[in-house]
């Protein structure tokens, strides 16, 4: 885990009024206020949070083309109010048929850099967040497509305007962007700045097809054939066969108890709301309130709480389709009564590894293959959107084109560009999580819904990779036990580690925890960065009032209906 020099921190951007507001009748939360702005404009005409959330994903495209878009992937998790049910329209991406184990291996057998492997045509999945949306749709949504897609049309035709979130990534990161990426986002050679006005003609045509042949022209029509001749022009290996056969997956989340509260959250192949629900688990192990929020003892749990979890997420975690995944071992409170057993308060344990969750899951083990450590590795850049709306129906979406622009390659004439999600497979072969055919490679979305007594009370998630767990955990416990509202509950400053001794941290940390933690064993990135980006709607079912809130480390905007 790395951050830039550049990286602005929370507070530098902060506008509250823009970031939490309350509404009786609906409430969207984004990380761009165009897109908010789109999602209540749904509401206000009658649209449900499906219609509204699918509205979202569109404009996201535009205001943050380097963090998701149509060429990317998302779990779309909805709750239904009138059925009680909550499910999760699975559009993570999958590898071409002609994926294989090793195909981010050198010709020596040696793994190929991670820059170099996650800029390649080979690195692109067949994108998955269109798919998804449209069986959303079909099953749960009351608008036609065309109407959720023309206001971002509109939108994009009176030109984009870059902030300072889009600035910064083009800044940090333009070497990551192809030839026809280049053009639009680097016109003359010089990236575009805060300020400037673009226009994504291309992606206009794009939606225009969208609207009148519907998302199946994303599959089979004539965006699919601009994305399959891209790709080969540069020497992908994705076939016509491979988008339209295309399988979204329906699923139920992964379920669990904290505080007598109820979660449901993101399923395998996203191994993040497993994370999350272990680590909870792991905390309520121990009295939470007598902590200070700002205490080492609160960091320090969170940080061994994060290291177990993250020791097992890694060896783990996998697409279900493909093989088994000891899923029950994982959350079972006997093996998690073991595991929290590693947690000393006397320092960082060197012992904390993987454990052995299959022999609670009535599985043999299997071997674990350990993968290298990257330090050149991106933070993934990703999004979250949520949307509740006056008949209490929730959408929790986590969408993405994995690192900053993705692959930084541009479907040529259709203005978006294609994920690098499959280099979220492992690249040591031998694992759960290895590259195959028509795979889908671990991830760490955690769209999150929590219940009291039945009724959804908060929702929430965040972008961020592996940090994405660490931005919810920390949320909800903030939430949960501190009693924080939800503003400053996603404001309140964030911890990071996985499984070795650093942790990325935020600008607000306790400098006298963070000592106390260094003198345990663990060190610290020297610059604070923003971890995460939180958006959350906080429901009180007894006077059905919704609280929305963004988070500050993006243009994030929160839009009620009164």
């Amino acid at each position: 885990m790395s951050a830039k020099k550049e990286m602005i921190t929370r507070s530098d951007n902060s506008d509250f009024k823009r970031e939490t507001t309350t509404g009786m009748k609906g409430m969207v939360a984004s990380a761009h206020p165009v897109a908010s702005d789109i999602g209540k404009k749904i509401l206000e005409e009658g649209g449900n949070a499906v219609d509204a959330a699918i509205a979202i994903q569109f404009a996201l495209n535009l205001g943050e083309p380097m963090m998701t878009g149509i060429g990317g992937s998302g779990f779309f998790m909805v709750y239904d109010q009138e059925k009680k049910e909550t499910k999760i329209y699975d559009g993570h991406s999958r590898a071409p048929m002609k994926a294989h184990a090793d195909m981010f291996l050198d010709e020596n057998g040696e793994v190929i850099p991670f820059r170099d492997r996650s800029t390649r045509a080979t690195a692109v999945g067949v994108p998955g967040i269109l798919a998804a949306m449209e069986h959303a749709l079909e099953e749960k949504g009351t608008m036609p497509l065309a109407d959720l897609i023309e206001p971002s049309i509109k939108a994009a035709e009176k030109g984009v305007k870059v902030n300072w979130v889009m600035d910064q990534s083009l800044k940090n990161f333009e070497y990551r962007l192809g030839d026809h990426a280049r053009e639009l986002f680097m016109p003359e050679g010089k990236c575009l700045c805060d300020g400037d006005t673009f226009f994504k003609d291309d992606l206009i045509k794009t939606f225009r097809i969208l609207q009148k042949k519907g998302i199946r022209a994303f599959y089979e029509g004539e965006i699919a054939e601009a994305i399959v001749e891209t790709l080969k022009e540069l020497g992908g290996f994705m076939e016509l066969d491979d988008l339209k056969n295309y399988k979204v997956t329906i699923d139920e989340p992964v379920w669990g108890d904290y505080r007598g509260y109820r979660l449901a959250s993101s399923n395998m192949p996203s191994a993040g709301g497993t994370v999350v629900l272990q680590i909870l688990k792991l905390l309520e192990g121990f009295d939470l309130s007598k902590y200070d929020a700002k205490s080492w003892e609160k960091y320090y749990l969170f940080a061994e709480a994060m290291r177990i979890a993250f020791s097992d997420k890694i060896a783990f975690s996998g697409d279900p389709e493909s093989s088994p995944v000891p899923l029950n071992g994982m959350l079972d409170p006997d093996y998690l009564a073991k595991r929290r057993k590693l947690i000393n308060f006397q320092s960082r344990n060197p012992e904390i590894d993987y454990g052995n969750p299959w022999a609670y899951d009535g599985r043999e083990e299997i071997k674990v293959v350990r993968q290298p450590y990257e330090p050149e590795r991106e933070q993934s850049e990703t999004t979250h959107f949520t949307v509740a709306d006056q008949w209490g129906n929730i959408v929790a979406c986590t969408s993405t084109v994995e690192h900053p622009f993705g692959s930084g390659i541009m479907v040529k004439g259709h203005g978006f560009v294609l994920n690098n999600e499959l280099t979220d497979f492992d690249a040591i072969p031998g694992g759960l999580n290895e590259a195959g055919p028509g795979k889908r490679p671990v991830s760490c979305k955690s769209p999150t819904i929590v219940f009291k007594d039945g009724e959804p009370v908060l929702t929430l998630g965040s972008p961020g990779g592996p940090t994405i767990v660490g931005s919810v955990f920390q949320t909800l416990v903030n939430v949960l036990d501190f009693n924080m509202d939800l503003k400053e509950a996603i404001e309140e400053p964030r911890i990071f580690n996985s499984t070795g001794p650093l942790i990325g941290w935020e600008k607000g940390v306790s400098m006298e925890a963070k000592g106390k933690l260094e003198e345990m064993g663990f060190s610290f990135i020297e610059k604070a960065f923003p971890i995460g980006n939180v958006q959350g709607i906080l429901i009180d079912q007894k006077t059905n009032t919704m609280t929305g809130a963004a988070d500050s480390s993006r243009e994030g905007k929160a839009a009620g209906l009164q």
